[in-house]
């Protein structure tokens, strides 16, 4: 265990102390969570590529097999959890109707390093099962105040897909969704209020369509935008900033130390 050598007085002395053990601990907190992110970025990797080569399931029959999975041991929210991890990623396909009222923009998404926007819209899989599919990237003009030319997709579609939990984000803004006009522009995707706007609840996820589908836009789908190899580069960083921060605070403590001494000769 490091002792810090005493300073001028007591109480500055634990403020000292509390202060260094703060920051130190908060450092190596965010290490350990980009550590524990690179782990868990591995095993969605290694799960994706063992679905690639699944069949894709009718939606509702994958819903229904998960329901049954046994959590009766786990919390409401720890359970939730479980099948979410379960369900992240898996083909399914899907036949019914998009819903024609509500289209999605999904702002500031970039592709080659130009911005536009991800396109959604709601479908009703086998005419009952509300869930959003996301129908791909679209461009989107330098004026903000234009929005792309794109009409809602009608009709019966038979279409293959994989799911992709929503996860919650930071919310930095306050959106309304109250008489929106079309296409409604969303900086992120908060699926209560649009369960709330369509009068339906909404499944807690969306539908990343196929390559393969004619219908949507660009295709680009990223199930891993920041690889574990990022992740652990930045752990790496937190953790060699904790060492710093903790060396820096005792190289201050000791000269402090020693002037105080020479002080009070």
């Amino acid at each position: 265990m490091i002792k810090l050598p005493l300073i001028q007085s007591s109480s500055f002395s634990l403020l000292w102390l509390v202060v260094t053990l703060l920051v130190f601990s908060a450092l190596i907190k965010l290490g350990l969570w980009q550590r524990d992110r690179a782990e868990q970025k591995e095993q969605r990797l290694i799960r994706i590529e063992q679905l690639m080569g699944a069949e894709p399931k009718p939606l509702h029959q994958l819903l229904n097999s998960i329901s049954k999975v046994d959590v009766d041991n786990l919390s409401a929210s720890a359970g939730e959890k479980a099948r979410n991890e379960i369900l992240n990623d898996q083909p399914v396909r899907l036949n019914g109707v998009f819903n024609e009222e509500v289209l999605l923009l999904l702002d500031n998404q970039t592709l080659n390093g130009q911005l536009g926007y991800r396109v959604y819209q709601v479908f009703y899989h086998q005419q009952q099962l509300p869930v959003l599919i996301n129908l791909g990237w679209v461009s989107g003009s330098r004026n903000r105040s234009e929005l792309p030319a794109i009409q809602p997709i009608t009709g019966y579609h038979q279409l293959v897909g994989n799911i992709r939990i929503i996860e919650p984000s930071l919310v930095l803004a306050e959106q309304t969704f109250d008489k929106p006009n079309m296409p409604l522009r969303v900086q992120q995707i908060e699926l209560d209020k649009l369960s709330d706007l369509l009068g339906v609840q909404l499944q807690p996820f969306a539908i990343y369509l196929d390559s393969s589908e004619s219908i949507g836009y660009q295709k680009t789908w990223q199930p891993i935008v920041m690889p574990p190899a990022k992740h652990r580069g930045y752990a790496f960083q937190w953790f060699s900033l904790a060492a710093a921060w903790l060396m820096l605070m005792i190289w201050a403590a000791v000269k402090n130390n020693k002037k105080v001494v020479s002080d009070a000769d």
